[in-house]
């Protein structure tokens, strides 16, 4: 049974101490997970201008899922004024997420401090 997608949203500051909005992922990433995770970055303030994504309490993530993980960040990638990076991944789909090319439009980095130091 898959567990369903759940998105929070909150803020931290970056190492430019600008602010930086983190979407947080958990339950499982399907095609059913499309509202919620287009909605939530959707909605995310027009002047956000860096985004992490956290995939730290993520079980599972299939095909459709990372395909929409792939449309955000291709709509992301339209605004030159927006960064998304990404941490929290398992090995496992910090190698997936790198042989699909998600690593062209978002960095991977390990965890929120990383993240956030980088950013």
């Amino acid at each position: 049974m898959q567990a369903t997608t759940r998105v929070s949203q909150r803020t931290a500051t970056g190492a430019s101490q600008t602010p930086v909005s983190i979407l947080a992922f958990s339950g499982d990433i399907s095609s059913s997970s499309k509202e919620s995770i287009l909605g939530a970055y959707n909605n995310l303030d027009g002047a956000t201008s860096k985004i992490l994504l956290d995939f730290t309490a993520v079980d599972y993530i299939n095909s459709s899922g990372i395909a929409i993980i792939i449309q955000m960040l291709l709509e992301a990638s339209k605004s030159a004024a927006r960064t998304i990076a990404i941490f929290g991944l398992s090995s496992h789909f910090q190698k997936v997420f790198s042989m699909v090319g998600i690593n062209k439009y978002a960095a991977i980095y390990p965890n929120e401090t990383t993240a956030l130091a980088s950013i």
